[in-house]
């Protein structure tokens, strides 16, 4: 069986289309396939459906066209219920867009190892796979989520395939292609600056120069902005003469630093050759949740061609402990498909806590991305920053940036070029990247939080005990981190009963001490975030424990630690910035409350300090040190 998306969702048996009628199975069946035998949640394909308004029968209607594909499409694809949604697998079924993924990637190797002809074959092959626009009798809601990163896919394969063809001495065949291509993708500098090599190696240069000034005219209207450096150098080598040269192939290897050179020394406009880094986390096996946030991660990941000469700038937030971590990298596995020319990641904090020097952090990206640096060469961050930018220029990569600390660190961190795309993580917003999509992270819903402790603990241990299985999530107060320690503690003893772990649970003196297992722990996640305080909001946050869970104003702190409004103000605003505190409201007087999330609150009754008269005084063993 063959599948379709890159044109009309179309089902292909035997050389025969398979009728299939109506936009919605059409949408249901394109969702399936391009979530890749991963489960699509039934609130992604209610919003694919019908988009922010479902129907009241929303459910019943979606169970009909499931069933509907299912016999339609016959025993050998699978559709199956995995809550809280569907998977399919297609087993040995062709798709369309898998084999042009193959193609292009085939395609690339081969240009960026300089064999011309066999890259232009095998990206071509990839673009007929195409036959017109992708998910085209799909819901309006569909393309809109989807049809951007497809089509950037194809007009990236478009631009390598002419790269090819003008390394082959092609340039007089693909000129009128790429008028019209500059025609339907005016901001897309590349192709310009392609068109400009194309019009100079066959005599017309002056057509060449006011591609240049057309395209810059263009992009000073539309954006604001002036041609990107590629483009430039383009149009210098226009103005020196070297332009005309068609390229010299060069089987010699360079040494690392002579990687990233301009634009002419690659095949035109293609990526220098060098090893695609992937450097991402291993993806968590169990996910669970968190359907919301990470449908806004892929929206804000994905190419388009809208949008393509904007940076990419995505800020995932919320408190230690809350998964900021796991949902960025499951998002950026999701999304590897987008970034062809790899994926990095570097934490931004050591083991305890402390901030990794912007140097520190560039020396590992550089390495990651094939340069052999030495340890000494982190003193000089202005040539690291140098040469990351260089070697990110125009390179369509996915960076992750985990526990970023602040604007000092993250500045130099960021690319200059609009192609490479970032995502961040950090306990608060950071002024560094305005305008990023920010995705802020609350804690569990208690449906969420059970899904994730089932994940972590197993399902029939856990639906053996629904008691207790409530009583966990109520303790754990829907932070992912503590309910992963007590599901895995739970699935590594059979013998350990999930009811005598709830028990212990409730006794707020030993819960910090139970939220342990090995290098993961509650208490030494919070730990940092309070190290991170100012010294006299490290001294008053013990006290405002006192406060209890219920939401306070700035004047009840300033009561209880015997200061001024406004200096208590600026304490449990620096504790917000560290999401020790979450500003939850105003009261009646209009003034911001604050408010301890419960277990955040036993944290700072761990801590050396004053404590709130009337607290019980027993402390786990480990409460200071993490354990």
């Amino acid at each position: 069986m063959e599948f379709r998306v890159l044109g009309p969702v179309e089902v292909r048996h035997g050389g025969h289309r398979v009728p299939i009628s109506g936009t919605k199975l059409h949408t249901v069946l394109a969702a399936l396939l391009l979530a890749r035998g991963e489960v699509v949640s039934d609130d992604r394909l209610s919003r694919l459906l019908w988009g922010w308004t479902p129907p009241a029968t929303a459910g019943a209607q979606l169970y009909t066209y499931v069933s509907r594909l299912r016999k339609m499409l016959g025993d050998d694809i699978l559709i199956d219920r995995r809550p809280p949604g569907y998977a399919m697998a297609i087993g040995n079924s062709l798709v369309d867009l898998f084999a042009f993924e193959e193609l292009a990637r085939a395609g690339r190797e081969a240009l960026f190892a300089q064999d011309h002809e066999k890259a232009a074959d095998l990206l071509r092959d990839a673009l007929a796979r195409w036959s017109g626009p992708p998910l085209a009798n799909a819901t309006e809601h569909l393309e809109e989520a989807e049809a951007p990163s497809l089509l950037e896919a194809r007009a990236a394969t478009l631009e390598y395939r002419i790269a090819a063809d003008l390394a082959l001495g092609r340039h007089e065949q693909i000129t009128a292609e790429l008028t019209g291509l500059v025609a339907e993708f005016p901001l897309r500098e590349r192709i310009r600056g392609q068109l400009m090599t194309a019009l100079c190696r066959s005599g017309r240069q002056a057509d060449a120069i006011h591609v240049y000034h057309h395209g810059r005219a263009e992009l000073a209207e539309e954006l604001g902005v002036d041609p990107c450096e590629e483009l430039q150098a383009t149009y210098r080598a226009l103005l020196e003469g070297t332009l005309a040269r068609l390229p010299q192939t060069d089987t010699a290897p360079r040494s690392a630093h002579q990687a990233g050179p301009a634009a002419s020394d690659a095949p035109d406009g293609a990526s220098p050759p060098h090893g695609v880094p992937a450097t991402l986390p291993p993806d968590t096996a169990d996910f669970t949740g968190r359907e919301r946030e990470l449908d806004l991660l892929q929206r804000a990941l994905a190419p388009n061609t809208a949008t393509a000469d904007r940076p990419r700038r995505v800020l995932v937030t919320g408190m230690a402990g809350v998964g900021k971590t796991a949902l960025a990298v499951h998002a950026a596995h999701r999304c590897k498909r987008w970034f062809p020319d790899g994926q990095l990641y570097a934490d931004l904090r050591a083991p305890d806590g402390t901030v990794r020097p912007a140097g520190r952090v560039l020396l590992h990206l550089l390495r990651a991305l094939g340069l052999p640096m030495d340890a000494h060469d982190a003193d000089d961050t202005d040539e690291l920053v140098r040469l990351y930018r260089e070697r990110t220029g125009g390179q369509r990569l996915l960076i992750l940036l985990d526990n970023a600390a602040g604007a000092a660190q993250l500045g130099p961190l960021l690319p200059n070029t609009p192609e490479p795309a970032v995502l961040v993580t950090g306990r608060t917003a950071l002024p560094t990247i305005a305008g990023a999509h920010t995705v802020a992270l609350d804690p569990l819903e208690d449906g969420p939080a059970l899904q994730l402790l089932a994940a972590a603990a197993g399902p029939d241990r856990m639906a053996a005990a629904p008691g207790a299985a409530g009583a966990i999530v109520e303790h754990c107060a829907g932070l992912p981190l503590a309910l992963r320690i007590v599901g895995t503690r739970i699935a590594a003893r059979p013998h350990y009963t999930p009811d005598r772990l709830a028990r212990r649970l409730a006794d707020p003196a030993l819960r910090l001490r139970e939220l342990h297992l090995g290098d993961l722990d509650v208490h030494g996640a919070l730990l940092p975030s309070w190290r991170g305080l100012p010294p006299a909001a490290r001294r008053a946050f013990p006290a405002l424990a006192g406060l209890g869970l219920r939401p306070f104003p700035a004047v009840e702190a300033a009561a209880l630690l015997g200061l001024p409004e406004q200096d208590a103000e600026l304490l449990l605003e620096a504790m917000a910035d560290e999401a020790l505190l979450e500003v939850s409201g105003a009261d009646r007087c209009g003034r911001p409350c604050y408010l301890f999330h419960p277990l955040v609150r036993l944290f700072a009754l761990s801590l050396p300090g004053e404590r709130a008269r009337g607290e019980p005084a027993k402390r786990s063993p480990n409460s200071v040190t993490g354990g």
